[in-house]
C-alpha cells in the first residue's frame, strides 16, 4: 500500500483524505495527526473502496496492514461523511486469537486476557458471522475457560472453528460493515435524518490502545461544554480498565473526570493524564474551530487520543457554542450564524420537553405550534376561561377551533384539536399567541359527548387528567415529563444583533392584540406586517354589538350599533401604534364571513334571541339566511366591505383616529389599511373612495392632517394575474400565501392534513405546500403580481404576510422575487431573522 493511495490510505498530515471522500472521522484523525497529538496508527478505506468491498472485491490485507505494527490489535470504526447519518457499530480487539491469547495472559494476566477475546469473539459472532447472539446465554462468563465456551459455541453454531488469521478476521469485519452501510433498512434510516440515497461510507482501521494493564489504564470521553446548556464545563466518564466508549454504559463504576464530591475523578487517579487531556482537547477546540468530544485511553499513565468527534448539543447549546466560539475569535461572527439552523431557534423560545426525561406517547398529530405544556383537558373554551381564572393550566381540546374560541385559547397552556393542517385556525392562532399546538390528531379518538380521548393503546383520558402537548415534535404525552424552560439569554441576544447587520429583509409580525404587538417588539420586529381586525370582536362585550349589528336591517341601524364597537376599536389601535413606537403597523380591514359571530347550537340561538329581545324564530332565519356552502369563498372580505360599508367606514375612523391621537405623543404613525380577497380593480376602487372620504372627513374634524398608505392583499389567483390593473390604486401589495396556496391548489388547508402526509410521501408534492411555498406553482403566482405590480407602479412595496413569511425556504423564494418584507407570527420572527442573514451571508460569499 501506498501513502498517496487514494483509496486506502495510511494517515499522515499530508496523505490524501477528504471528508467527501473518506469521512468525516477519517479527515479529523487527520487533523489530530497534524497536530501531532497522540493518535495511534490509522488507514483510512474510501467511500469507493468500501462499495467495492459490500460488492465483494477484498482488498490485499497484507498491504493494508503493512504501515501498521506486526502483532498489534486493531478495531475498525465507521466514518460517514456526517456522523448524525450514523453507521455500523465499531469492532474492536480485531487480532485477537489463540497465540494472542496466551501472550496477553503473560502480559496482563488472564483475567484482562480472557475479558478482550471474549469481547472480540463475541462482537465477530453477531457482527460478521451473524450468529444468534442468544447462543450464549447460558454460558458463565464468568468462568476461567470463558473462551474456551465461547470458541466452542461458536464452532458448533458456525460450522467451522473461529478464524484465526488476523488478515482474515479483519476482511470478514470490514464486508460485515460495508454491507451493512449499503442494506436497505441502514439506507432508509439515514436518508431519515437527511442523507442523500447514495450516501458513502469510509472505514478506519487503527491499532488498538488496550486501555487493560498494571498501572493507570482506561477509556472514556471529555468535552469542555455542556451539552444541554453550552456553558463551560468539563464533562465525560472515565472507567479504569476499560475499553472504547465502555465508561459511557457501566454507570455508577465509572469515575467522574474532574475532582467531585460524589465520587473518585480522573483527576484524583491520574492528575498528569487529566491535565494534558485538558489541553489537548483546549487546543482542539481553537485548531478544530468547534467543541469536540475526545474518545481517549489511557495506558500506564500514557494519554491516547482515538477519536474526536463534534460535541452533540441541544438547540440552546449550539447558539451559545457557537457564539462563544465567534466572542473568542476562533470563527467569524457571519460562520456562527451560518451554523444555527433557524428552526433550532424554536427550542429556545418556547418551553420544551427535556431531551432525558422518559415520554408516555399517547398520541401524535401535526406539530403546529412549536413548544410543550402541561395542564388538565377541558373540552371547551368556557372551561379553560374557568381553569385559567383557578390558575390552573389546561389543555383546550376541540374537534377544530373556531374564532369562537379565541378566549378559550388565551387561558389555555396548550390547544390539540382532531382535525386541521399547518394553516387551520388553531395552528395560526397558537402561533400567534406562542401557545404550543398539535393538531390533526387522528390517531386518537374524540369522543366529545362523553369528555375522553381514546388512545390507540385503549387508555382513555377524561376531562380533567393530565396530559402533555408537544407541539415541537406533535406528540400527546401522558403525564407530566420535566421541562426545559425558554432560553432568551445572552447568547442569542447575541446571535439576533448579529444577524440584523447581515439581513437585507425586513421581518414584521402579525400581530392582532396588545400582546402579539409586544412580542413582536421583544423580539425586534420591523413592525407589523399583518393586524387582523375580526379577532378584537370575539370579546363578550363586543360580540354582542357585533350581533346587533348583523341583525340590523337598515344602513343607519348598522351604523348605530357600530358606533358602540368605534371606541373600543380606536383604543385598540392606539395601543399597537403605542407599543409599536412609530414602527410601521398594517391594519386588515374585517375579513370574515358574518356567520362566524353567530351561534351554531339551539341554545346559542336561544339566548342570543333573549339577549337582542327577538322571537327565536327571526334568529333561526337570519343564522339560516346567512349559512354559505363555502364560506371561504363567500361573502367576506372585500365583498363584505361592499355590501356591508358601514362595518369599513367605522374601521378607517378608528384608524385615523387612533393615527391622530398617537402622533399627538410624537409617535410619527402612518398607518397602512389592507384590504382582504380583491380579485378586481373596481373593488378597490370603491373601497378607497369610501376610505378616503373617511379620511377627509376625520381631518375636518380633528383640524389636523395626516397620512397613511392603502394596499391589498393579494390572495386571490386573480388579483395576482392582474396586478396591473389594481397596483395603480395601492401604495403596497402584501401576499396571503396561506389563502393562494388554497386556490391555486384547490385544497382545503383546514382538510389538507387528513391525506397531506400520505400526499407527500408517495411523492406527489414534495412537501405540504402550506408548510413550505410551493415556489413553482404558486410561487409562480407572487412572482406575476410581484412582476405586474412593479410595472406598473415601480415604488410598490411588496411583502408576504401568510404563514410562509416564518418558513425559511420560503423566506429564500420572498428574497429571491424581490420582497421589501416578510410577515410572521412573533415567535417565528427570531426565524425569520436568521434565515435571511444566511440568505445575505450566502449571497456576500458565493
Amino acid at each position: 500500500m501506498q501513502q498517496d493511495n487514494p483509496d486506502i490510505t495510511f494517515i499522515t498530515p499530508t496523505a490524501p483524505v477528504a471528508t467527501a471522500t473518506h469521512g468525516g472521522r477519517a479527515k479529523c484523525l487527520q487533523r489530530l495527526v497534524r497536530l501531532d497529538l497522540p493518535v495511534p496508527s490509522t488507514v483510512a478505506l474510501s467511500f469507493d473502496e468500501v462499495h467495492r468491498i459490500a460488492a465483494g472485491e477484498t482488498p490485499s490485507m497484507d498491504e493494508l496492514l503493512a504501515p501498521l505494527h506486526q502483532g498489534t490489535l486493531i478495531c475498525v470504526r465507521p466514518s460517514s461523511e456526517d456522523p448524525d447519518w450514523g453507521g455500523p457499530g465499531a469492532v474492536l480487539n480485531i487480532g485477537m486469537n489463540d497465540a494472542k491469547f496466551a501472550e496477553l495472559s503473560e502480559k496482563l494476566g488472564h483475567d484482562a486476557a480472557s475479558a478482550i477475546y471474549a469481547r472480540f469473539i463475541q462482537s465477530y459472532s453477531t457482527h460478521v458471522a451473524r450468529l444468534d447472539p442468544d447462543m450464549f446465554d447460558d454460558l458463565d462468563l464468568s468462568a476461567k475457560d470463558t473462551c474456551k465456551q465461547l470458541l466452542e459455541a461458536y464452532e458448533l453454531e458456525a460450522e467451522e472453528p473461529f478464524p484465526q488469521d488476523v488478515g482474515d478476521q479483519l476482511a470478514g469485519v470490514l464486508r460485515s460493515m460495508a454491507r451493512a452501510w449499503e442494506g436497505t433498512t441502514a439506507r432508509l434510516l439515514r436518508q431519515a435524518k437527511g442523507a442523500p440515497a447514495d450516501a458513502g461510507l469510509g472505514l478506519v482501521v487503527q491499532e488498538m490502545v488496550l486501555g487493560l494493564g498494571h498501572a493507570e489504564c482506561g477509556s472514556g470521553v471529555l468535552q469542555l461544554v455542556n451539552s444541554t446548556t453550552g456553558l463551560p464545563k468539563i464533562t465525560g466518564r472515565y472507567l479504569s480498565q476499560s475499553q472504547g466508549r465502555d465508561a459511557l454504559q457501566t454507570g455508577a463504576s465509572a469515575l467522574f473526570l474532574e475532582k467531585d464530591t460524589r465520587g473518585p475523578s480522573l483527576e484524583d487517579a491520574a492528575p498528569e493524564a487529566f491535565e494534558a487531556l485538558k489541553q489537548q482537547a483546549a487546543l482542539m477546540r481553537v485548531k478544530l474551530r468547534e467543541e469536540m468530544q475526545i474518545e481517549f485511553t489511557i495506558e500506564n499513565g500514557q494519554v491516547y487520543i482515538l477519536d474526536g468527534v463534534r460535541v452533540q448539543r441541544s438547540s440552546r447549546a449550539a447558539v451559545r457554542i457557537a457564539v462563544q466560539l465567534a466572542q473568542d475569535g476562533i470563527i467569524p461572527a457571519q460562520e456562527a450564524l451560518m451554523r444555527i439552523e433557524p428552526r433550532a431557534l424554536n427550542e429556545l423560545l418556547h418551553r420544551q420537553v427535556d431531551p432525558e426525561a422518559e415520554r408516555d406517547v399517547i398520541g401524535n398529530g401535526i406539530a403546529a405550534s412549536p413548544g410543550a405544556a402541561t395542564g388538565r383537558i377541558v373540552f371547551s373554551a368556557a372551561e379553560a376561561q374557568a381553569s385559567a381564572a383557578r390558575s390552573e393550566a389546561c389543555i383546550l381540546v376541540r374537534r377544530e377551533t373556531t374564532p369562537e374560541d379565541i378566549r378559550g385559547m388565551h387561558a389555555a397552556s396548550a390547544v390539540l384539536t382532531e382535525r386541521g393542517g399547518i394553516t387551520s385556525h388553531a395552528a395560526v392562532i397558537g402561533r400567534g399567541l406562542g401557545l404550543p399546538c398539535v393538531v390533526g390528531a387522528s390517531s386518537l379518538r374524540f369522543q366529545l359527548r362523553k369528555k375522553s380521548l381514546l388512545a390507540p393503546d385503549g387508555r382513555v383520558f377524561k376531562e380533567g387528567d393530565i396530559i402533555t402537548i408537544d407541539g415541537t415534535d406533535g406528540e400527546i404525552l401522558a403525564g407530566e415529563p420535566k421541562m426545559l424552560e425558554a432560553a432568551l439569554d445572552d447568547a442569542f441576544q447575541s446571535l439576533m444583533a448579529w444577524a440584523d447587520e447581515e439581513r437585507d429583509l425586513d421581518i414584521r409580525a402579525n400581530a392582532d392584540t396588545p400582546a402579539d404587538a409586544r412580542t413582536a417588539r421583544n423580539f425586534n420586529a420591523n413592525g407589523i406586517g399583518l393586524c387582523r381586525t375580526e379577532h378584537m370582536f370575539f370579546e363578550a362585550d363586543r360580540l354582542t354589538v357585533m350581533r346587533e349589528m348583523i341583525f340590523a336591517d337598515a344602513s343607519e341601524d348598522r351604523r348605530s350599533a357600530l358606533d358602540k364597537l368605534l371606541p373600543m376599536q380606536r383604543e385598540d389601535f392606539i395601543e399597537l401604534f403605542r407599543i409599536m413606537e412609530g414602527q410601521p403597523v398594517c391594519i386588515r380591514l374585517f375579513d370574515p364571513p358574518l356567520h362566524e359571530f353567530l351561534p351554531t347550537e339551539r341554545a346559542g340561538m336561544r339566548d342570543l334571541a333573549e339577549a337582542l329581545n327577538l322571537p327565536l324564530s327571526t334568529v333561526t332565519r337570519r343564522v339560516e339566511a346567512l349559512g354559505e356552502y363555502n364560506p371561504m369563498l363567500g361573502m367576506r372580505g372585500v365583498r363584505l366591505g361592499i355590501t356591508v360599508p358601514e362595518i369599513y367606514d367605522m374601521q378607517a375612523r378608528a384608524i385615523f383616529e387612533a393615527a391622530i391621537m398617537a402622533n399627538r405623543n410624537g409617535a410619527n404613525v402612518v398607518p397602512e389599511i389592507m384590504i382582504p380577497l380583491v380579485s378586481a380593480k373596481r373593488e378597490v376602487e370603491l373601497v378607497k373612495t369610501r376610505v378616503d372620504a373617511v379620511a377627509a372627513a376625520v381631518r375636518t374634524e380633528q383640524g389636523l392632517d395626516f397620512d397613511y398608505r392603502l394596499g391589498v392583499m393579494v390572495e386571490t389567483p386573480r388579483a395576482a394575474l392582474r396586478a396591473e390593473d389594481i397596483a395603480p390604486h395601492c401604495h403596497f401589495f402584501s401576499f396571503g400565501t396561506n389563502d393562494l396556496t388554497q386556490m391555486a391548489y384547490g385544497l382545503s388547508r383546514d382538510d389538507a392534513g387528513r391525506f397531506m402526509s400520505a400526499y407527500v410521501q408517495q411523492g406527489v408534492y414534495p412537501e405540504d405546500p402550506f408548510h413550505t411555498l410551493d415556489a413553482d406553482g404558486v410561487g409562480e403566482l407572487v412572482k406575476l403580481g410581484a412582476e405586474r405590480g412593479r410595472a406598473a407602479q415601480p415604488d410598490l412595496t411588496l411583502s408576504v404576510c401568510g404563514e410562509h413569511g416564518g418558513s425559511p425556504e420560503s423566506i429564500a423564494f420572498c428574497r429571491k422575487v424581490g420582497m421589501d418584507y416578510v410577515s410572521c407570527s412573533p415567535f417565528r420572527v427570531p426565524v425569520a431573522r436568521l434565515a435571511a442573514a444566511q440568505l445575505a451571508i450566502r449571497d456576500k460569499i458565493g
